[in-house]
Parts: C-alpha cells; sequence; structure tokens
C-alpha cells in the first residue's frame, strides 16, 4: 500500500494509512538456511499431521534425526502462520477492537456458486525465504476466484485480494474466514459490511468448519510448491499463477463429478452436490485430507537439513 515512488512523503503516506512508521522502514532479518529447511519439513508434516502441535512436530522431527527446541519450533509456526486444528476450548482473546463474528454455515445446504466464499492464508517457502498466500474460494465449486502473494501476514494484502474477488465475481452472501488479526480487523470486515455480506467465522482451531480451502493448499502444494525451489517472489507469482489456471480449469474433481472448477462454477446445475453442508460434506472431505499419504518423494524424507 505504500509507494515508494508517490510525491507525498512516506512518513505522511504512513500517517493516512493509520500505520507505523518503523513498520515501513524496518529490514526483517533475513532466516537462516537452516530455518528455511526446517520451516519447509514443518510444513509439510503440518499438512500431513495437521492436529499436530508444536510438541508433537518436535517428536516427529527428533525420529528423523533433527534435534530441535519446542519453543523454536513454536516461534517457526508463528512465523508460518500455522497451528494444530482441532477443537478446544476458547480461552484466547481477540486483538483490541476486533470483533469476532459467530460461524453462519453450520447446517446450511450450500448448493450454487456465489452462496459461500473462504478466505484463508498458507506459507509458501521458496530456495531463499518464503511468502504467504492469500486464496478467495467459492465453497460450492471450489473455484479460485482471486489470490495474491505477500512477503508479510499484514491485513492490506488480504483485503486487495477481497476487493479483487469482488471486481471480478460480484459478491456471495455469506464470507466465511478464521479468526486471524488479518480478518477480524475493520479495514477488512467492513468492505464485507459495506457490500451487505454476512460475516462467518470458524470456531478457534476448527479445522472441518474452512474444510475446503485446507483441502486446496494440500493440491496446490503437493501438486505445485513441493515440486519446485523457487528464487524468488516473481518466479513463485508466476509459477503459482500457471498452476492456479491448470487446477480452476482442467483439473478435475471427483467431488464435483469429474468436472472442473470452472465448469462447475459457471455451470453448476450439473455438478454441485445438493446435499453439500459444512455440517455434513467435510466428513467426506477430511477423511481424504486426513487418512491419505503425500506423494512417495516426501513419505520417505528424513535427510533435509543442510549442514553447517
Amino acid at each position: 500500500m505504500i509507494d515508494r515512488e508517490h510525491d507525498l512523503p512516506i512518513t505522511k503516506q504512513a500517517e493516512v494509512l493509520n500505520i507505523s512508521r518503523g513498520s515501513v522502514y524496518y529490514l526483517p532479518r533475513p532466516v537462516s538456511a537452516a530455518d528455511l529447511a526446517l520451516m519447509r519439513r514443518l510444513d509439510e508434516l503440518h499438512l500431513e499431521f495437521a492436529f499436530a502441535g508444536s510438541r508433537m512436530l518436535r517428536g516427529l522431527l527428533a525420529a528423523e534425526g533433527c534435534k530441535v527446541g519446542r519453543r523454536h519450533v513454536k516461534t517457526l509456526m508463528r512465523r508460518m502462520g500455522i497451528e494444530a486444528l482441532y477443537r478446544r476450548p476458547r480461552t484466547t482473546k481477540p486483538e483490541p477492537g476486533h470483533k469476532i463474528y459467530p460461524y453462519l454455515l453450520r447446517g446450511i445446504q450450500i448448493t450454487r456458486p456465489n452462496q459461500v466464499w473462504a478466505m484463508d492464508i498458507t506459507y509458501i517457502p521458496m530456495a531463499r525465504g518464503f511468502v504467504y498466500l492469500a486464496v478467495v474460494l467459492d465453497w460450492a465449486s471450489r473455484r479460485v476466484l482471486a489470490w495474491r502473494l505477500s512477503i508479510t501476514m499484514e491485513a492490506s494484502f488480504c483485503v486487495e485480494t477481497l476487493e479483487d474477488a469482488l471486481a471480478r465475481h460480484g459478491k456471495p452472501e455469506i464470507f466465511n474466514t478464521d479468526q486471524g488479526s488479518q480478518f477480524t480487523g475493520a479495514a477488512f470486515t467492513g468492505v464485507l459490511a459495506k457490500n451487505d455480506i454476512a460475516i462467518s467465522m470458524d470456531g478457534k482451531g476448527a479445522w472441518r468448519d474452512n474444510v475446503f480451502v485446507e483441502r486446496l493448499w494440500r493440491s496446490v502444494k503437493y501438486e505445485e510448491v513441493y515440486l519446485r525451489a523457487y528464487d524468488g517472489v516473481s518466479e513463485a507469482r508466476s509459477s503459482i499463477a500457471r498452476y492456479l489456471d491448470f487446477y480452476n480449469g482442467r483439473r478435475p474433481h471427483s467431488s464435483l463429478d469429474g468436472a472442473t472448477p470452472d465448469h462447475a462454477y459457471f455451470t453448476p446445475a450439473a455438478h454441485l452436490r445438493g446435499s453439500l453442508t459444512p455440517a455434513e460434506a467435510p466428513l467426506i472431505e477430511a477423511e481424504n485430507l486426513f487418512r491419505q499419504p503425500g506423494p512417495p518423494h516426501l513419505q520417505s524424507q528424513t535427510v533435509w537439513l543442510p549442514r553447517s
């Protein structure tokens, strides 16, 4: 959102956007090669064992010959924006001034495009460094409506992704996210409220509430990201763009009776299940999500940390 080539000084731009000047000028410390390799492996383990917290992940790493402290695992998980996914008592408080909205999808039949959209963020490893991918997904057709890459998890790139989806595809009746601060802030929820879109938020740590986006992440990473070693953000952006074009336009989906998301989105009558509800359909998706092994090239991987 900051334009360094604009005539308006950066300090004034920061003031207008109500963000810290320090965050504009701050250059983050580079992540070591060992930590980048560790984060990549944590991402792979999280996809396969999404219920695993820092303690279990540390144990899984130790079984592979990597000795790392639980505190360091927790630090890297926070940086990556991942956490164990399971139902638990709500003991955390939202960000100050951020409103948490109720989950609206329980028991609702989702039978048509633009009835419900969902959005999430995931970590994308590169050869040197990493980025975050945000996606807006149409729940019924599984079609990716808009996406963005960012080097930070700030709310601004989520807002831009949302606005792009609205500009291209109209608006949904309900928009579902998790309770991340990017989605609970006024900048994001304000766009939804202005467009008269009902706001729905997952239960804290409830993987089933947004299982179709979790399924998308598994496809993106096993079929694209883990097969590459992006040299930089521009290469990651162009390669992911090619994959998402394939995902939308050519990749068949068993849940859509073999149709593509594009076909299901633009000609929905023949492909969308009439009984698709967040209370029932995710049970089928979840079995695939958590019980299917990863690709062979990841299952037997044991030596992955660079030697110093």
